[in-house]
C-alpha cells in the first residue's frame, strides 16, 4: 500500500482508555500536507474536533494527536492504526492522562458513499 491509499474519510467506532471501554463513534478525515505528512482529523461524537500529524511505513499509521477538553485543558496522544486495506484500518490509542492500564481502540472504514456514515 501507498500513502496515497489511505487518504480520505472513514467512520470510526471507537472505545475509552479506562475500565469500562465506553464506545463512541465518529468521522476521521486523513489527507497529506506540503512535507508528505499524514493530516488527520477526528469529529467524535458529532461534538469534539482531535487533530494529528502522523506517518505512514509498511502499512503502519502512527499520528500524534491532540484535543482540547471541556475545562480548556489540551490533552495528547498517539493513535496507531494497522492498515488491514485502503478501506479498513484496526488502531489502538493511548493518550497523557489516560488510565495507563488500558488502551483505547478505534476501528475505521472508508467512507464510500453517504449511507455509509455512522449515526
Amino acid at each position: 500500500m501507498k500513502i496515497e491509499d489511505i487518504l480520505g474519510k472513514f467512520s470510526i467506532l471507537g472505545s475509552n482508555q479506562n475500565e469500562s471501554k465506553e464506545t463512541y463513534k465518529g468521522e476521521l478525515t486523513l489527507s497529506l500536507d506540503d512535507k508528505n505528512r499524514i493530516v488527520a482529523k477526528w469529529l467524535i461524537n458529532k461534538s469534539q474536533e482531535q487533530f494529528g500529524i502522523g506517518f505512514f511505513n509498511k502499512n503502519i499509521l502512527v499520528i500524534n494527536f491532540n484535543y482540547q477538553g471541556d475545562e480548556n485543558s489540551v490533552y495528547y496522544g498517539t493513535v496507531v492504526y494497522k492498515c488491514i486495506s485502503k478501506d479498513i484500518l484496526e488502531g489502538f490509542w493511548s493518550e497523557e492522562f489516560g488510565n495507563p492500564k488500558f488502551l483505547g481502540t478505534e476501528n475505521c472504514f472508508r467512507i464510500k458513499d453517504s449511507k455509509t456514515v455512522l449515526n
